[in-house]
């Protein structure tokens, strides 16, 4: 197992460097600059003035030079600092990670609390009405885009129910926990829809592969009832299934959910991002996304370890 874990850290090097360069390329072939976006259309610079920006954020040298000066800093700790507030990119990026996190793993329990009961329900009443609506359920989830369900949430409440999801500033989870729970529900049952939808058809599909299955059948011809079935041969062995995609849908959540955290103006690593890509930070567009490329592996590899726990017959050698 340690020598499984020190190979799959080891497969993060050049996976967060392939990242690096197609993140740095794609920022510099959108039109314009960090200079133009900075000083927007209101003021008029001279080109000497403009040239003195560029030369003091670098961007005067060739694109290999500015990469391989952010390169070099970056492996000693140093992602630049952000042209938007001239604070470390790496100070923005933690200041903002804890409510990431925060909505991830919220979300990520509507999702698995949801999703596996409703799809071991669906499985094993297949064809039933609970059946049918499971499985509806489990499409519009899926089908309805995140930003449309938050648009509704806050659409209904505001004028319907006369308040709003995410009102005044955002309170941390420290500071005052039932006012920031008030705030964060929405945003994760937003994400948390489609997460239980998604968990809850892998549940049915791995349930239904295991329910003819020769060992179910030895497992009622001993005379256990069917609740200790479900729950400790069939619910087990379709668990691996689960984990993989709670792995990747919490990975996913774990870098920023970008789109929720900007229709519910939530000041997390998502809309820390899409605002530092509108305005052209290259340091932090890039620090920001290397970020998140590594919570992605990291969670994806507890997925893996999740494994031998769910099976033991699992090993990694």
């Amino acid at each position: 197992m340690q020598r499984y874990i020190l190979r799959r850290l080891l497969t993060l090097i050049p996976t967060l460097f392939g990242i690096s360069i197609v993140v740095f390329l794609v920022m510099r072939l959108i039109p314009g600059d960090t200079i133009s976006a900075m000083i927007g259309t209101q003021f008029q610079l001279t080109e000497a003035q403009a040239a003195a920006l560029r030369a003091y954020f670098g961007l005067d040298k060739s694109l290999p030079e500015q990469y391989w000066i952010w390169l070099t800093a970056a492996l000693q700790g140093d992602f630049g600092y952000s042209v938007r507030s001239g604070q470390p990119v790496l100070r923005e990026i933690l200041s903002r990670f804890p409510l990431t996190v925060e909505l991830a793993l919220f979300a990520t329990l509507i999702g698995v609390g949801i999703g596996i009961p409703v799809g071991v329900l669906s499985a094993t009443r297949r064809g039933s009405p609970v059946d049918i609506g499971a499985r509806s359920f489990a499409l519009l989830g899926m089908a309805a885009p995140s930003f449309f369900v938050g648009t509704i949430f806050i659409y209904v409440l505001s004028v319907y129910v006369g308040i709003l999801p995410n009102a005044g500033k955002y309170v941390s989870l420290w500071e005052d926990p039932l006012k920031n729970l008030q705030q964060m529900f929405f945003p994760a049952l937003t994400l948390g829809i489609a997460f239980a939808a998604s968990v809850m058809r892998t549940t049915r599909s791995a349930m239904l592969e295991q329910i003819h299955s020769d060992y179910v059948r030895t497992a009622r011809s001993k005379g256990l009832s069917e609740p200790v079935i479900v729950r400790s041969h069939l619910l087990r062995n379709a668990l691996i299934p689960i984990i993989t995609l709670v792995g990747f849908e919490a990975g996913y959540l774990f870098g920023g959910a970008v789109i929720v955290e900007d229709v519910f103006a939530l000041p997390g690593l998502g809309r820390l991002l899409l605002s530092a890509i509108s305005q052209r930070d290259y340091a932090l567009v890039q620090g920001t996304v290397i970020f998140i490329a590594f919570n992605f592996v990291l969670v994806n590899l507890f997925a893996d370890i999740a494994y031998t726990f769910a099976n033991p017959r699992i090993r990694y050698e």
